[in-house]
């Protein structure tokens, strides 16, 4: 009940506030003890854009897989270069990437549900908890309209599985708003989003996709009916 009080009264706070200010207020809040994870997808870039043309006090980071595509380096150096801030990436346990491909092969990711939830807990999931460990507040990029199992979300939401507070500035926010945000603030992004890609995770583990498909029809886009995540946004501890 003392969690649920917590983020209702964030919900509450916050209704007529922006989002940088919404920021800036939870930056004060859980100061030292707040981070931002990116995957430089387009709704990350528009949120370390403000945290970064802001100097709101929010600790920017992210998980490097090992399996990403060139282009989102790319978009991470540009990044790097236009704000002069610091993102601090994370990484996989050798010892666990050595031990999944000495058993199983690179691809094993293909062969069933657990498998690739067996990758994306290695290469994801452990990680982030090392990330997330001693927070007490994560942002991040999620939209409702990303998903049906996202469309339930609110701006603050308490995450048991993290045993923290979890803000989603962008919730509400269309893949237009964002899309015309990157343009009117010249914000780097994803050069991978002008050839269909919509949401870029792993490259053996992303696709474009077609008119008419659903957005997180291009992630494991050989499976059906897996739930379409990773591990990292859900509650399960």
């Amino acid at each position: 009940m003392v969690n649920e009080k917590i983020v209702e009264l964030l919900n509450a706070e916050v209704q007529q506030k922006s989002i940088e200010e919404t920021l800036s207020l939870v930056a004060s809040k859980y100061a030292g003890k707040i981070v931002f994870t990116t995957s430089f997808g387009y709704e990350d870039q528009v949120i370390t854009d403000i945290i970064f043309r802001k100097n709101i006090p929010i600790d920017v980071v992210t998980l490097d897989t090992g399996r990403v595509f060139e282009e989102t380096y790319k978009v991470f150096n540009k990044t790097l270069e236009k704000y002069g801030k610091p993102i601090r990436a994370y990484f996989p346990e050798a010892e666990d990437v050595e031990r999944l491909l000495n058993e199983k092969g690179p691809i094993s990711f293909y062969a069933s549900i657990e498998n690739r939830k067996e990758c994306c807990f290695i290469r994801k999931v452990k990680p982030l908890q090392i990330v997330l460990d001693g927070k007490e507040c994560w942002v991040t990029g999620l939209r409702a309209s990303q998903s049906s199992g996202r469309g339930s979300l609110q701006y603050f939401e308490w995450d048991d599985g993290h045993n923290l507070v979890k803000y989603n500035p962008l919730l509400d926010w269309s893949l237009e708003d964002v899309k015309d945000y990157i343009k009117k603030q010249n914000v780097p992004y994803n050069a991978l989003h002008d050839k269909g890609f919509v949401s870029i995770g792993c490259e053996p583990c992303t696709r474009a996709i077609q008119p008419g498909e659903d957005f997180r029809a291009g992630r494991w886009w050989w499976e059906n009916n897996s739930g379409k995540e990773c591990g990292l946004h859900t509650h399960d501890k």
